[in-house]
């Protein structure tokens, strides 16, 4: 099935492998999966604030009941002013995610301007679409998108659900098997005026509490030195925030949850 995107307005990189017929294609098959223990990522969110937008994902891993990596990279970059990250079958999210960096580059070489934001995550959506057969076969790939948005000059965020369809949030969005709690935390505390140092706070936070309900998703661990991915995307861009900054919010959100 293509994995690639439909660019109506404007060319695509997928495009072009397509006249070369080198077009990307996940295989199909009949198979049953109920045995196929593929790597699963695990619980991202995002939430806004005055500034910006603020995107954190746990680093674990698993298959079915078992933890397969601890230091997964789960949110990632897709140009300098948007984010993406991802949950479901590990292997596929991956893939996507560097089709998708690749499209927009290449979209922004051949047009010499970065897509709108809205157009991005249209874009992310039409990859999450094109992946239902696999969804139908139990590999399941459901990303979030946030970003800056530099007309509107505030930052944006979307969930997407598995067959493709995409939804802006106001406030805050999660995915994975932990969003449930993480969105309930969320409610209870967001706030639409958060400065950025409150709502890297309170997204640890969340984080923390879907760990403590769901045992597929990892909070903080400073025994081990394994902390979550945590980026920044504002008007000056997307910004990843370095281990000495994230371990002293890592552990006040644990006192805080716990």
């Amino acid at each position: 099935m293509p994995l690639g995107l439909d660019f109506s307005d404007g060319p695509g990189f997928t495009q072009l492998l397509r006249s070369l017929q080198l077009e990307p294609t996940w295989p199909v098959t009949d198979a049953k999966l109920g045995s196929l223990d593929a790597p699963e990522a695990t619980t991202v969110l995002a939430a806004r604030y005055r500034d910006g937008v603020v995107m954190i994902g746990d680093r674990q891993a698993t298959e079915g009941y078992s933890v397969a990596h601890r230091r997964m990279q789960k949110v990632f970059p897709t140009d300098h002013f948007s984010v993406v990250a991802i949950s479901g079958t590990a292997g596929l999210a991956l893939d996507m995610v560097k089709l998708f960096q690749t499209e927009l580059e290449h979209y922004e070489k051949l047009e010499g301007s970065r897509l709108s934001l809205e157009g991005k995550a249209t874009h992310l959506a039409r990859m999450v679409r094109q992946q239902l057969p696999m969804a139908f076969q139990g590999l399941v790939v459901v990303p979030l998108f946030a970003g800056y948005d530099e007309l509107e000059e505030v930052g944006r965020l979307f969930t997407f659900d598995v067959i493709g369809g995409r939804y802006e949030e106001e406030d805050f969005g999660a995915t994975g098997s932990g969003s449930r709690e993480a969105r309930s935390y969320l409610r209870n505390r967001y706030s639409p005026d958060l400065e950025e140092p409150e709502a890297l706070s309170l997204a640890m936070e969340a984080l923390v509490a879907a760990a403590e309900q769901d045992v597929a998703t990892a909070g903080p661990d400073p025994r081990r030195g394994i902390f979550p991915t945590v980026v920044t995307v504002g008007a000056s861009g997307y910004d990843e925030l370095e281990e000495s900054r994230i371990e002293p919010i890592a552990i006040g959100a644990l006192e805080a949850v716990r």
